[in-house]
Order: structure tokens, then C-alpha cells, then sequence
């Protein structure tokens, strides 16, 4: 059975030193992940004039995000099967001209239908994007340096959180929506010619030896990843989707916009130090992220209705999310290989969606109040099994490092 060695062994690119990190192809396959999240993530920052220019409700607006998830996560799987022999930078690029196209098709269309069929474009080039991205970074870096390299290439994530759709809905505000929708059609077509000019080509696989993805299931270590995944993004969106209406229980939502730019600052601390340390910690980090983000839920549902403990809580959430993407993608490929990337997005983006809807449920049901609780019983779990699953899915020693 091939198993994740395979990928791990596998030589760098021609022309890249084995003694440091390649900058630009990895700071080019940083702006596909930005660009990613940037396309799935806008229309939440313009939604009210988006709605009204389409002539449709908020809610209905709001389903841009949501097809968009749903898009990534049932593709992921059956896109990377059908893919597997292409060249890797020929998909890479398809996948960044899909989300120029769709992005240019929102700033023009006014039509509601015809935009969240591009919309759904978009989160099916996402796919491939995710799927992707691991494994360039590991092409691309010496042994010793490969979660470096996955650091620097997720960064693209919270720094779209942070600032990317702040800005971008600032510039809906000052200069329209659909010229914001343009400027984000530019920086992919320039990203473009960037990876022509700095991301180095792979071939894809060949057909006789290929394995079924979902054979990955069986490699030991995987299906604890995949819980983890499931369980943490989970509870995240959860929280994050309905924040606003959380710090409006608390009247606390006139700084929304503050405490926001404080958890997107934390992340990107935590980003740095996930970086610094993902090759030799990643056990550590992985418990040390999920403890951080238990202490802030525990915080939230203590004393939410105090401003100063609020803002503890969020840069506290913020470490432990930030470089979770980073953790999560390197455990579960150190032990499933570039299939377990693909089970790893359909997770991510399926439970993604599924924050929405159930935080939709407690919301309705239960109120505000009871999403930091449901965030601790949800990660209640992901700790036990982090702390438990030292063998495979996330032992002191890495099979890269070790």
C-alpha cells in the first residue's frame, strides 16, 4: 500500500536549495490560499448592497457563502480523482483563471441565478486550491523545513481574515461593491502570471498507480485527524458565523469591528509562531491551540457581559485558531499523504457549512448565549483525542522530522 512516505520522500523541484525555503512560489501559493478565502468571504462584507442590487434578500445573498462551502466540500474528493494526472501547476492555474472568471461575473452580473452558478465555480476551483497547496509547499521545501513552508503558504488564510476582507469591504463601502469584485478579478490574474513565473511544474500521477482516496481511511492516524478537523472547525464556525448577534446579547456590538481586528491580529501572531515551531512542536501546538480556544469559550460563557474579559477571550481564540490550518493540514498528510488532503477538505468545508446551520438551530432554539457551551462540548473531545492519538495522527516526532 503507498503510504505517506511517499510524499514525503519525494525530491525537490529542480533549481530549489535544499538549505532554505523558496520564497516566491510559496508567497505565490499564499496569495492562491488569500484569494480563496477573499472569493468565499467578501459578499459577507457587502452583503446589504449586494442584496439590493440583485434585487434579492439578505438571506438569499448570504447563500453566496454558503454554496460556495458546499461547492468545496462535495467536490474535493471526486475533483482530485479526476485530476490526479494533470500537470500540478497546469491545475493550479485553472483553478485561479476560475476564480478571475466568477469574480468578474459577480462585479458585472445582475443576475442573481447566473452568479451563484459562477459562485459555485469558484468553490469547486477552492477545492483544488486546498487540495493543492500542501503538497506544492512539501515539493518544494528541504525535509527539515516543510512545516515552515506550510506555515508560510496558509498564512494566506488569517491574513485574509485579518485584513483582506476588512479592506475589502471598506473599498465596497467607499468605491461599490462591484468595482471591489473587479480589483479582486486583477490580483487573480496577476497571481497568475506570478505562479508562471515562480512555481515550478510536477507531474501528476500516473494511472496505474493510483489509490483510491478514500483507502486512506485505513492508514492509522487519519480518521483521529479528520475528528479533530471536524470537531474544532465545527465548533469555530459556530461561534464565529453568529458573532455579531453573540456581542449584541452582551451590547458589545457597537466595537464589533475592534474586537474582530483583535482576534484577526492574534491569529496572525499565532500563524508566525505555528512557522517557527510546526516542524519539531506540532504535538504541543496542536494541545496548546485547543486548550487556548477552551480557556476563551470558558471565558465567554462565564463572563461575557464584562468588555475587558471579552477581549481576553478573543485574542485567546485567535492563538489557538490561527495556525490550526497549518497544524491540521501537516498532521493529516504526514499520515495519509496527498489523500488524506483531499478527505481533510471535504471535512473542513463540510462541517464549515455546517457551523452556519447549526448555529442557525441553537440560535433559534436556545439563544446566543449557548454557543460558547456547545464550543466546549465540542472541544472537549478534540483534547482527549489530541492528547490520546500520540502513535499516529500527532506524535512528538514527526515522520518528516524524526
Amino acid at each position: 500500500m503507498t503510504t505517506s512516505q511517499e510524499t514525503l520522500t519525494a525530491p525537490s523541484p529542480r533549481g530549489v536549495d535544499d538549505r532554505k525555503l523558496p520564497m516566491s512560489p510559496l508567497l505565490a501559493l499564499a496569495t492562491a490560499a488569500f484569494m480563496g478565502i477573499l472569493t468565499e468571504a467578501l459578499p459577507a462584507g457587502v452583503l446589504p448592497e449586494m442584496a439590493r442590487d440583485l434585487s434579492v434578500s439578505e438571506s438569499a445573498t448570504g447563500q453566496m457563502l454558503t454554496i460556495y462551502a458546499i461547492a468545496t466540500g462535495l467536490s474535493a474528493i471526486p475533483v482530485s480523482v479526476a485530476t490526479a494526472g494533470w500537470r500540478r501547476r497546469k491545475l493550479l492555474l485553472v483553478s485561479v483563471l476560475a476564480f478571475a472568471v466568477a469574480n468578474l461575473v459577480t462585479a458585472v452580473s445582475s443576475n442573481y441565478a447566473l452568479t451563484m452558478v459562477f459562485r459555485l465555480v469558484a468553490g469547486v476551483a477552492a477545492a483544488v486550491v486546498w487540495a493543492e497547496l500542501v503538497g506544492y509547499a512539501r515539493r518544494l521545501a528541504p525535509p527539515h523545513l516543510v512545516g515552515r513552508a506550510i506555515a508560510i503558504t496558509m498564512a494566506g488564510i488569517p491574513l485574509a481574515l485579518a485584513l483582506g476582507i476588512p479592506v475589502g469591504t471598506f473599498l465596497g463601502k467607499l468605491l461599490g461593491w462591484r468595482l471591489t469584485f473587479g480589483l479582486v478579478t486583477a490580483v487573480s490574474v496577476a497571481l497568475i502570471f506570478w505562479i508562471l513565473a515562480s512555481v515550478p511544474d510536477a507531474p501528476g500521477q500516473e494511472a496505474g498507480k493510483r489509490e483510491p482516496i478514500l483507502k486512506a481511511l485505513r492508514l492509522p492516524g487519519v480518521v483521529a485527524v479528520l475528528f479533530v478537523v471536524a470537531a474544532y472547525v465545527l465548533a469555530h464556525n459556530i461561534l464565529y458565523t453568529y458573532i455579531a448577534t453573540f456581542l449584541d446579547e452582551y451590547e458589545l456590538g457597537g466595537q464589533r469591528d475592534i474586537i474582530l481586528l483583535v482576534f484577526g491580529v492574534a491569529s496572525m501572531v499565532s500563524i508566525f509562531i505555528t512557522g517557527a515551531l510546526v516542524d519539531r512542536k506540532l504535538r504541543s501546538l496542536t494541545i496548546g491551540s485547543t486548550a487556548l480556544f477552551i480557556v476563551a469559550a470558558g471565558l465567554l460563557w462565564a463572563m461575557a457581559d464584562n468588555a475587558v474579559v471579552v477581549y481576553a477571550a478573543m485574542i485567546l481564540w485567535g492563538l489557538g485558531w490561527g495556525g490550526v490550518a497549518t497544524l491540521l493540514q501537516t498532521a493529516v498528510t504526514d499520515a495519509g499523504g496527498d489523500r488524506g488532503q483531499a478527505l481533510l477538505v471535504t471535512t473542513w468545508n463540510s462541517f464549515m457549512a455546517g457551523g452556519g446551520a447549526v448555529g442557525g438551530i441553537l440560535l433559534d432554539r436556545l439563544g446566543p448565549t449557548s454557543f460558547p457551551w456547545s464550543v466546549l462540548a465540542l472541544l472537549a473531545p478534540v483534547l482527549l483525542v489530541v492528547v490520546g492519538a500520540r502513535a499516529h495522527a500527532f506524535p512528538a516526532k514527526r515522520p518528516a522530522t524524526g
